[in-house]
């Protein structure tokens, strides 16, 4: 195990985490208190507590038999979401230039973190009219999920009790003319997104825009990710919207979902 050197500008005590995490693999899958202090040059106190504290947020267990500690299921959680979202941007590539070079509008891919949705990948279009809706957004941006298409399209078909938990923890505020701010409204169109497919924003993120979403499904039905397309209120209403584009954007999301590995259930 290497000597943890903090430096400028950054943290000491994410790096010294980081590195306690690091030093478990195949051949030391236990790692005891003592060991660790030695390996990464910290005193046994300094080591205690950092081992407590990733045990504490679930990156460390301890074995009961050895007090020694192992990797935690949270450290599984972000290798197997890291395999994803690299899965999930080489599938979905081809679809998503397949369907903004077939509707010759900006398409977007976004996945859910906590209240928001950050934007994985874009396919941007120069059509006119499509600067007026782009919000300076960019890959890594983030939006509110409660008032965006693709936020709805993936809270919708999260497991109730998860789902829940995130609506206690949502701030509902105006931020377009159409926005949702009452809770009870806000899971009576999550229903209806589950029952039809596709989730819509009308101009519940801001002035003049509106867009359609469809849910990506890994191999269950719980959603991983979305896909939408937007366009100004002066391109046409929201039934227009979802005439011209509802189908090829729920083909989209339902072709990069296969590609995940999912399956339509089956009675």
């Amino acid at each position: 195990m290497a000597r943890v050197e903090g430096s400028t500008g950054t943290s000491q005590s994410l790096e010294r985490g980081l590195a306690i995490l690091s030093s478990f693999d195949s051949n030391r899958p236990l790692i005891g208190v003592s060991e660790l202090s030695r390996g990464l040059d910290l005193s046994r106190s300094t080591a205690h507590r950092y081992v407590a504290t990733l045990a504490k947020l679930g990156y460390l267990q301890q074995d009961l038999a050895s007090k020694r500690y192992r990797l935690g299921p949270k450290v599984l959680d972000l290798g197997f979401s890291a395999m994803n979202s690299m899965d999930l941007l080489e599938l979905s590539a081809p679809h998503l230039r397949a369907l903004s070079d077939e509707t010759q509008h900006t398409v977007n891919l976004a996945i859910l973190d906590g209240t928001d949705v950050v934007y994985v990948e874009r396919c941007r279009t120069t059509r006119p009219g499509q600067r007026e809706i782009d919000l300076n957004l960019h890959v890594g941006a983030r939006l509110p999920a409660y008032c965006t298409a693709m936020g709805k399209a993936i809270l919708a078909f999260l497991p109730e009790p998860r789902l829940e938990q995130l609506i206690e923890q949502i701030e509902f505020t105006q931020r377009g003319p159409n926005t949702l701010t009452d809770a009870t409204a806000f899971r009576a169109e999550l229903r209806k997104i589950r029952a039809t497919g596709i989730a819509v924003n009308d101009e519940e993120l801001a002035y003049g825009l509106r867009s359609i979403a469809a849910p990506i499904h890994s191999h269950s039905r719980e959603a991983l990710a979305a896909v939408n397309l937007a366009m100004h209120r002066t391109m046409g209403t929201m039934d227009e919207l979802i005439e011209r584009f509802g189908p090829a954007v729920a083909q989209a999301a339902h072709d990069i979902s296969l590609s995940m590995g999912h399956r339509e259930n089956r009675a």
